[in-house]
């Protein structure tokens, strides 16, 4: 029998859960931002992806986050089981569920507590305040480092869906087979020994990676002929220049991609990836005029668009920067109009027949295919 993707409506027993409140998370922002490249809509809010070696179906409730962890061998195909094999499968989802938990946690970063961040951008940024109001639960993730630097790497001169299938195909060449689901193969990230082989650079060719092709190989080499396979989570441990700086020596690794790979899974939250999207922003948002003569993003004008920006929200600069970039992104620009249209008569006639009571419900009403 072919194993499914899981759904939590066909039964939540074999799903585990987290308290988690949708202005913490919203699953859909988060995953499809560009942050990872490997999360799928695989059911109408059910996103699958690969974490820690797993395979896992995610979801959400309003205050609940819901997770279903595959076995290697497939998929949800529980309700076709013998008693004895879901009793088999019980004693091991209670043996792992601690450790899984903590993983998506870890992931999630759970223990920083978004709201009350969001607060302090508002109160300190109006601008800010403005789009947190629709855009909540906008938070970064704790990604495995190898696997946020490579997919990073894919990212020069690219857009999101095209880094998606080349992520995936880099997967999918170099990655442990985990499981299939309806069709659709699931491998883990590949590892530096496997990306530094030397076939890898010609291999990657023939699948349309062009020239970062050599950067992927060429960089993983040099992490394990110069430091090791534990000195790109060793980065964790070193302050936020010390890790640019180190990441800069790398083939195919500028301040932008070194700066994201700091924020993304090294734990410098104080890192802005300054693109020359998140300039226009800067420029259009903030009436930042440094470097306004100039064409191309230099090192200075990306240094004082980081400097200003954490001088305006702290700490986690980074995250907040997150949230913007987010709201900026073609492809949320729907969540906008429907403020615009908060204020119509006709948007009020429609939240007084759905008794929603606050824009936030709204905006959350997003899987529900309202047709706004």
């Amino acid at each position: 029998i072919m194993a499914k993707h899981a759904v939590l409506s066909s039964g939540a027993k074999l799903w585990r859960s987290l308290p988690c409140a949708k202005s913490e998370l919203r699953l859909e922002l988060v995953l499809a931002c560009g942050q990872t490249f490997r999360w799928r809509e695989t059911a109408d809010g059910h996103w699958t992806g690969v974490i820690g070696g797993r395979v896992w179906t995610l979801t959400q409730t309003e205050d609940t986050l819901w997770y279903y962890v595959y076995t290697n061998q497939g998929g949800a195909d529980g309700e076709n089981s013998s008693e004895d094999s879901l009793r088999a499968e019980s004693v091991t989802a209670s043996h792992h569920s601690e450790v899984e938990a903590e993983m998506l946690r870890d992931y999630f970063q759970l223990h920083v507590k978004l709201g009350d961040l969001y607060k302090e951008w508002g109160t300190a940024d109006s601008h800010f305040k403005k789009i947190s109001d629709i855009f909540t639960g906008v938070r970064m993730l704790r990604q495995d480092p190898t696997e946020c630097l490579f997919s990073f790497i894919c990212t020069s001169n690219n857009h999101i869906s095209r880094i998606q299938g080349m992520v995936e195909r880099l997967c999918q060449a170099l990655g442990s087979p985990l499981c299939q689901l309806d069709q659709t193969s699931y491998h883990d990230f590949p590892t530096l020994s496997a990306l530094a082989d030397s076939g890898v650079e010609e291999r990657l060719r023939d699948l349309g990676f062009g020239y970062r092709a050599r950067f992927l190989q060429q960089s993983a080499k040099q992490i394990l002929d110069t430091h090791g396979p534990q000195w790109l989570v060793g980065l964790r441990n070193v302050p936020y220049m010390e890790a640019r700086d180190s990441l800069r020596t790398l083939p195919g690794v500028g301040t932008k991609v070194a700066d994201c790979v700091c924020l993304m899974c090294l734990d410098k939250c104080e890192a802005v990836p300054v693109d020359t999207h998140v300039w226009q922003i800067a420029k259009r948002d903030y009436k930042y005029t440094s470097g306004n003569g100039q064409k191309t993003l230099t090192e200075k004008v990306h240094r004082d668009i980081g400097d200003f920006f954490k001088k305006l929200w702290g700490p986690y600069a980074g995250w907040a920067h997150s949230v913007l970039f987010c709201a900026d992104l073609k492809k949320f620009q729907h969540l906008k109009e429907m403020t615009k249209m908060f204020s119509t008569q006709m948007f009020k006639k429609f939240l007084k027949q759905t008794r929603i009571k606050s824009f936030s419900n709204v905006a959350n009403f997003n899987s529900a295919k309202i047709g706004l």
